[in-house]
């Protein structure tokens, strides 16, 4: 499996979930692979900490039961950005999961 993928013009890393997650700020994506063999978004979010955030997330359990079975995480240290980046990666994407910024 390859472990870089893009969602629109951003390059994001393949992650299992369980995996060692870093302290450090970015958007991240919970997704599943259609039977296309096509990444879907279960989830799109933001976080100052990966590893904060991401070991025991409310949303990971709802997006595992539609599907999801990786994490597509990108380093972004600076919130006005992450803030931008998320809002249009959800807009475009508009994944079951997320009710804000649609």
């Amino acid at each position: 499996m390859n472990k870089d993928v893009n969602w629109l013009e951003f390059g994001f890393r393949v992650h299992q979930h369980e995996d060692d997650w870093f302290s450090l700020g970015g958007i991240y994506i919970f997704c599943g692979l259609n039977s296309q063999k096509l990444w879907f978004p279960l989830y799109i979010g933001q976080a100052a900490s990966f590893r904060d955030r991401l070991q025991s997330h409310e949303q990971w359990a709802p997006a595992k039961k539609l599907g999801a079975t990786h994490v597509h995480a990108m380093a972004v240290p600076n919130k006005n950005q992450r803030d931008e980046i998320e809002k249009k990666l959800i807009q475009a994407f508009k994944p079951s999961l997320n009710t804000q910024l649609k």
